[in-house]
């Protein structure tokens, strides 16, 4: 619980993700590390796939239109493009501290903490995805939290597809409604693998994403 990862994967690498104790909250952040000015964009991930609710098969896009990292496999199906992250102010609420060097860290300065071993700061932070942790819309527009402890193991695997940064921090979500400090364990694994084929099943499941692929081939062509 509050720690953080930072880590440049090339194109085609697998990245799974494991909730080992099923508390976990994995708040990620993803930038083209060629060009780290490009980065996720959860509105547009959001609108070109007319899905808020992250799953297999689902594309993680940024503002350029492009995909950085697709989603292959899902057993948790618990996941946060709503929220974002606390910050020091939201913690020291909750938990009566929220700065780095406490036993509370905030998620949004674990991020800069992050970024900082890439020549990035807190001005690169922008609004991140949450895994493991679900939000529901209700019909009258309120948001429901999901953080009951979910299923010991439960795992999500990525595939870049752009040269990406990924940045990580385990940190309670905003939500959470626990007065203590909650996050277990995420294991991060990350191995070589093929650029997606033009055959990939994820990768020609809508229009909208065969063109934002489309986008990355047209970007490495360049």
């Amino acid at each position: 619980a509050g720690d953080y990862a930072a880590r440049v994967l090339r194109r085609g690498t697998r990245l799974r993700l494991v909730d080992t104790r099923g508390d976990a909250c994995a708040n990620l952040l993803l930038y083209n590390a060629d060009r780290p000015i490009e980065r996720l964009n959860v509105a547009d991930t959001v609108k070109v796939q007319w899905n808020a609710y992250l799953g297999p098969g689902k594309l993680l896009l940024s503002d350029m239109g492009r995909v950085l990292m697709s989603i292959l496999d899902d057993t948790s199906g618990r996941h946060d493009t709503f929220c974002g992250c606390s910050n020091e102010r939201t913690n020291a609420a909750k938990y009566g501290e929220g700065a780095n060097h406490t036993a509370c860290p905030n998620g949004r300065d674990r991020f800069v903490l992050a970024l900082a071993k890439f020549g990035l700061g807190r001005k690169d932070v922008m609004p991140n995805v949450n895994l493991f942790k679900g939000v529901t819309v209700e019909a009258d527009g309120g948001l429901t939290f999901d953080g009951s402890p979910g299923r010991a193991g439960a795992a999500v695997t990525l595939r870049a597809e752009m040269n990406v940064l990924v940045v990580l921090a385990n940190t309670p979500h905003v939500l959470d409604p626990r007065r203590s400090y909650v996050a277990t364990p995420l294991r991060v694994t990350a191995w070589r693998g093929p650029v997606t084929p033009e055959s990939d099943a994820v990768r020609n499941a809508t229009p909208e994403g065969k063109r934002a692929f489309q986008n990355v081939e047209d970007y490495f062509a360049a």
